[in-house]
């Protein structure tokens, strides 16, 4: 059974880092949480160090530049490894054409920027077309998560379908919530296209390459390799940070007030039997959890 904790400082003394989600514990998409950013300084302040882990399609640049505008300093983490960052590796291999037709948001042109980027990815052209023309798909969102939902892309996945076209999915995130808002994600437009009977590609949490390149970031930021069982995966989504932590045999913190808060009866701190419920159904058990970051 999960250990329900009150504080991170409980049992981080086990660990030297941490792979730490974004939306749902250190932020809401409109501000950081304190007590979630004194956590961490506190256990930077014990020589440990921050990864951000997120399902954020942006590349690294783009969500430290989006973390700035929140107000986070970047003092508080040593590295950011982002689906994004691991899904322009595979678009820039080649693996889904060079004709993309692109499902997001304007917001996310970024993305294809990174892929063009002549230090890295030696320049791939990768050039965005209309659906007639594409030899795949990349979805990094809706174009409009404010008001639209999966049922509104139904001709755009049918079409796809039919034609045969792999889809690139930039954040495997179902939803989060943007502020007191719920909002859909890629995560969603590509489980669509599965159940259509389409190949959707993954590449974010709870997949292996985002953990890969996780594990040379944190390697890179300390100057050293550090085991698995050194590492503690925090997070609130339990299909993505908790499965994919559970996956790599890397500790893992649930923080059950983001996504989870209602079935598990997270007020401050989650009721014990309703969590207990939960992570039955779900056939996972991480080693500890917690309301919120802290």
């Amino acid at each position: 059974m999960t250990q329900i904790i009150e504080n991170l400082s409980e049992i981080s003394s086990r660990y030297d880092a941490v792979f730490c989600d974004l939306w749902g514990c250190l932020h809401n998409g409109v501000r950081p949480f304190e007590a979630a950013v004194a956590a961490l300084e506190a256990f930077r302040q014990t020589g440990g160090t921050v990864v951000l882990l997120t399902n954020s399609p942006r590349p690294r640049s783009g969500v430290i530049a989006q973390l700035d505008e929140l107000g986070v300093s970047r003092d508080l983490y040593q590295a950011v490894a982002s689906s994004g960052d691991a899904a322009i590796d595979a678009l820039a291999s080649g693996m889904f054409g060079k004709k993309v037709y692109h499902i997001g948001p304007a917001r996310d042109a970024g993305f294809f920027a990174a892929v063009s980027d002549d230090e890295f990815y030696g320049g791939q052209d990768i050039e965005r077309v209309e659906m007639e023309e594409a030899e795949g798909i990349v979805c990094t969102g809706l174009f409009d998560d404010n008001v639209e939902t999966p049922a509104d892309y139904r001709e755009i996945i049918l079409y796809g379908m039919n034609k045969g076209l792999k889809m690139l999915c930039a954040n495997p995130d179902i939803f989060v919530d943007r502020g007191e808002q719920r909002i859909y994600c890629a995560g969603a437009i590509a489980q669509a296209y599965q159940e259509a009977g389409g190949d959707a590609r993954y590449f974010g949490k709870p997949h292996a390459p985002v953990y890969q390149l996780a594990r040379r970031r944190l390697e890179e930021a300390r100057g050293e390799v550090v085991s698995d069982d050194r590492i503690l995966c925090i997070g609130d989504g339990i299909n993505t940070d908790i499965a994919g932590g559970v996956g790599e045999s890397i500790d893992t913190l649930f923080i059950t007030g983001g996504l989870a808060a209602a079935e598990t009866g997270t007020v401050t701190q989650p009721d014990p039997a309703k969590l207990e419920l939960f992570l039955k159904e779900r056939q996972l058990s991480p080693t500890a959890s917690m309301g919120f970051l802290r």
